[in-house]
């Protein structure tokens, strides 16, 4: 098999078997949206619930489920109505627009994402960079708002946007969350759901969706006390970085290391994340992509998110597509925590008890009422509202700096404020706490998935994917249509649902031809019923990779079934 097919053969594959195709396709199909069938369905969930696993159960971290549909505030908060933007650039002759960084990347050229327009304009032109349909001239680049945007209820002032990402669900909650877990901290914030970017020129089918589902959590922590009691459990585990050389470059080969040697070394700024990367190696291995096949590359400060100390992509190698992200591991700090106590006034700071109380000097800010009332009135009481959560240390440096102190929408001075000293006893600290977020797109690893257990044995398509991820654990077979043994495949075949074993049942065709469908499913076994079913019991169970058969009595059936896979085959 060349290189270049194995991509079209996954999608064919998932297209004629029930995994996905595109949307609408009666219509001629939407780019950027896919249908997922049964078997595709059945394989994403596994993913899911791996995922869960992994990242969520193990640890005892809690797992919540939030609005697609978000107001406009809280983008303006997140700050991703103003950052959160693609740079686009149309052609003059057909109209269809494209990301000029895509399609220099495509060309070769490095570090594309991070350019600025007129960089881009310019390496456009250098290379005489022209529309992949018409051959046209392209226009100059401009940015594009990439979040879908709607109204909420009939009125037209009240927008609304699609989430791009499932974090701001899980920020806005995290005071409410934090109550319900009995004031834990650390904690881990998972959620799984749809998020939508209205991307320019989706392409790479399942791999850049402008719906797709996301997997993320945010690990809430003490940034005093960043140390990770995990890490002697992972600190030997070697993984891949492609880390920078500067702020403008990545080194051009990755480095092998340990996790605790990046953690030394300071590739990587917290422990969390590196804890948090080394169990993502171990996730992927378990959905059958091998370490070898995977790398993590920084990202240069200009490709970070405006909300990112530091982000790794973390990629694997694809046939057709090369090195190819499909999660990101990123160190958003107290930014996003920060921004929502600015704008909306809600105190989601945590305290945290002192060993031995100290005397300190603590600083407040009084509002000046007479002044705040005339200069602001009906928003006088959001201006205190905001004024009893902003950090007075950090307003006092902002008033003495600038001679005005901003809060959200509002500007005050000192004829607004002043700033009272006071000394007394503490016994805790209030703190913002900062986060650290793994997030993987499940499309992108369904694929991803199907492709690394694509193989071929005597010019037969298997699809071998790893037991805890197949839609099916076995199909239920009579050898022909006959009455007798329809009537006992069916009654074998109940049996095992009501043992809530996922099983399907399959009568159409050749017994061949059931095999090879059940081969290019991932259905690790096919339970036959046969003449000598009828006579003592038994069926014959073959397995998908070996192809090897064996007789079971149908009473030890379910339990065969569930323990696979096992030595005694």
């Amino acid at each position: 098999m060349s290189r270049s097919d194995k991509y079209d053969r996954v999608m064919e594959l998932a297209r004629r078997r029930g995994f996905f195709w595109p949307s609408y396709e009666i219509y001629g199909g939407v780019g950027g949206f896919i249908d997922y069938g049964p078997a595709g369905l059945a394989l994403k969930r596994k993913i899911e619930d791996k995922w869960r696993d992994f990242f969520l159960r193990r640890h005892g971290f809690l797992e919540i489920e939030t609005p697609i549909i978000t107001p406009q505030r809280v983008f303006e908060a997140s700050g991703h109505i103003e950052s959160f933007k693609d740079p686009v650039t149309e052609c003059i002759v057909c109209r269809r627009k494209y990301r000029p960084d895509h399609l220099l990347s495509d060309l070769g050229v490095q570090n594309a994402e991070s350019m600025g327009l007129t960089e881009l304009d310019d390496e456009v032109r250098k290379r005489d960079v022209r529309c992949p349909e018409c051959g046209g001239d392209l226009s100059p680049t401009t940015y594009t708002q990439t979040m879908f945007k709607t109204t909420i209820g009939p009125y037209a002032d009240s927008i609304g946007y699609g989430r791009p990402e499932a974090a701001q669900g899980i920020f806005v909650n995290f005071r409410r969350l934090h109550e319900v877990s009995r004031e834990r901290f650390p904690i881990g914030i998972g959620q799984i759901g749809h998020a939508l970017r209205n991307e320019i020129s989706p392409r790479q089918g399942p791999l850049r969706l402008r719906e797709f589902t996301i997997m993320e959590f945010e690990f809430f922590f003490d940034p005093e006390e960043p140390k990770c009691p995990y890490i002697p459990e992972v600190e030997s585990m070697e993984i891949t970085i492609l880390p920078l050389r500067s702020d403008t470059e990545r080194y051009a080969e990755p480095a092998r290391t340990t996790i605790r040697a990046s953690i030394e070394g300071r590739l990587i700024l917290m422990e969390w994340m590196a804890y948090f990367m080394a169990l993502s190696q171990q996730f992927l291995g378990e959905l059958g992509i091998p370490p070898e096949k995977q790398r993590f590359s920084e990202k240069l400060p200009a490709e970070r998110a405006h909300y990112s100390a530091q982000t790794f992509d973390q990629e694997i190698l694809l046939d057709r597509w090369g090195w190819t992200e499909v999660a990101g591991h990123a160190y958003r700090t107290s930014y996003d925590l920060s921004r929502h106590i600015e704008y909306s006034g809600v105190d989601m700071r945590v305290f945290r008890p002192l060993e031995k109380p100290v005397e300190v000097e603590e600083k407040r800010l009084v509002p000046i009422l007479s002044s705040i009332r005339r200069e602001f009135g009906e928003g006088s009481s959001k201006v205190l509202e905001l004024l009893n959560v902003a950090d007075p240390e950090a307003s006092e440096r902002q008033l003495l700096e600038t001679g005005s102190l901003r809060l959200g929408e509002f500007t005050l001075n000192q004829s607004h404020v002043r700033i009272h000293s006071t000394r007394r006893r503490k016994t805790g600290k209030r703190l913002i706490p900062h986060v650290v977020e793994p997030s993987f797109g499940a499309d992108r690893l369904a694929y991803a998935v199907m492709e690394y257990a694509y193989t071929i044995k005597k010019d037969r398509v298997i699809l071998s994917l790893p037991a805890s991820l197949t839609p099916y654990r076995a199909v239920i077979l009579p050898l022909v249509e006959r009455d007798t043994l329809v009537e006992e495949a069916n009654r074998i075949f109940r049996h095992l649902v009501e043992c809530k074993l996922e099983v399907y049942y399959d009568a159409a065709g050749s017994i061949g031809r059931r095999y090879a469908r059940a081969d290019e499913i991932g259905v690790p076994l096919a339970v036959t019923i046969d003449y000598e079913t009828l006579n003592d019991g038994t069926v014959t169970v073959r397995e998908r990779d070996s192809w090897k058969q064996l007789r079971v009595h149908n009473s030890r059936l379910p339990k065969y079934l569930q323990d696979w896979p096992h030595g005694d085959t």
